[in-house]
């Protein structure tokens, strides 16, 4: 009855936050600059052409007239066709959102085992070794730019190492691609028993992933040694420690006890990663939602650049509703 009574709340505030952020970003994608007719039909084209163009695109109605059109489209399942792919939206996010959402959730794998490994270290031993180079990777990691450090990579993992494939895709050109069943390659190749596509598209996401696995690592470590540090101090953590428990004990303890503050994170981090991964997509060239919302923009692809919106909203807004309630779950003191 509680999660039921969270869920009707929620779902009421849904609705009117989606219309709302939908109709703000049609106008703002309308207010920028230059006319999607003119990039259509080149600098070359007459004044009469670019008119005629914005007729058939309906770029020459009222913008309420064309938001009004649009919702009705939306009702129907129809978010527009993309004016340079020539697809309905719908078919380019569904074939794009499988490679955008396996890259962020092993990027979000890595990030939390890097994070909460240094963090864990820390607490242990917070003189260590291991402690310094965490202090050291904590200060970097916030100041390397995603796509820098990608670039490093690949010049150092790639170009002179030789220890990863080239940064061209999801699949060397050889390798035939695993049955469509979610369209997450690592996923459908176990499912279907094809190794041979697991094994390398494993070696394809792993570079991306751990670029972005390093650069947002840095914020579950300091998140999870913050709130140890808090843990390690209270009350019940030194009664534990005048009973005599031992050391790897109380931090098991501890860190049961951050997992709240992890799912948080891991929340956060996966809700900003499904645009936040966009220049990776380029730097590796993999054909998820990225380079597709990148190319809409260039071309001022207007119903693309809505849908992703869109697509991206309904991610975040569910994602939230789940991390709550996990919360509720882990912590049974949390009312929502």
């Amino acid at each position: 009855m509680r999660i039921l009574k969270y869920l009707g709340k929620r779902i009421a505030v849904f609705i009117p936050l989606l219309f709302a952020i939908i109709f703000i970003t049609f106008c703002l994608i309308r207010a920028l600059p230059g006319n999607p007719a003119e990039t259509i039909a080149g600098p070359n084209a007459y004044p009469e052409m670019i008119a005629s163009l914005e007729h058939q695109m309906g770029l020459d109605k009222p913008v309420l007239e064309q938001f009004k059109d649009y919702m009705v489209g939306l009702f129907h399942g129809n978010m527009g066709y993309s004016w340079f792919t020539s697809n309905n939206v719908t078919t380019d996010l569904a074939i794009r959102f499988p490679a955008t959402l396996e890259l962020i959730t092993m990027s979000i794998l890595f990030a939390v085992i890097i994070g909460v490994f240094f963090a864990i270290c820390k607490a242990y031993k917070p003189t260590g070794i291991i402690s310094r180079v965490a202090t050291v990777y904590g200060m970097l990691a916030g100041a390397f730019a995603d796509f820098w450090l990608g670039l490093m990579l690949v010049f150092i993992l790639f170009v002179k190492l030789k220890v990863v494939p080239s940064p061209i895709g999801r699949l060397d050109l050889f390798v035939t691609a695993p049955q469509h069943i979610t369209g997450m390659y690592l996923i459908d190749s176990l499912l279907t028993g094809n190794m041979v596509a697991f094994a390398d598209s494993f070696k394809h996401i792993f570079l991306p992933a751990l670029t972005l696995g390093l650069v947002h690592g840095a914020a579950f470590m300091k998140m999870t040694s913050s709130t140890m540090g808090e843990i390690i101090e209270s009350d019940y953590i030194h009664h534990a420690r005048s009973l005599g428990l031992p050391k790897k004990k109380i931090i098991g303890h501890t860190f049961r006890n951050t997992v709240p503050a992890v799912v948080m994170t891991v929340g956060s981090t996966y809700s900003f990663l499904l645009g936040g991964a966009v220049l990776i997509e380029n730097v590796f060239a993999w054909g998820g939602l990225g380079q597709y919302v990148t190319t809409a923009l260039a071309n001022k692809d207007y119903a693309a650049l809505q849908g992703f919106i869109i697509v991206a909203t309904l991610f975040s807004l569910v994602l939230y509703l789940i991390i709550d309630l996990i919360m509720m779950a882990v912590d049974p003191r949390i009312d929502y």
